[in-house]
């Protein structure tokens, strides 16, 4: 569920979604990229013990 809303409300999320779908990827398969994504990201906050901080840009 967090990988729809990050594909619905994250620009960066919802332009790496746009790219593979324009790119004849299946929406599942794009949808499955967006989650590994958040997962490498919570890991690396986890290891540099840092909290999340939404991009002013």
């Amino acid at each position: 569920m967090l990988a729809l809303v990050a594909m619905r409300f994250n620009k960066q999320m919802k332009a790496k979604y746009e790219a593979l779908k324009g790119a004849g990827k299946p929406g599942k398969v794009a949808l499955t990229a967006i989650m590994r994504k958040l997962i490498e990201r919570a890991n690396v906050l986890i290891r540099d013990e840092r909290k999340w901080a939404q991009n002013a840009a």
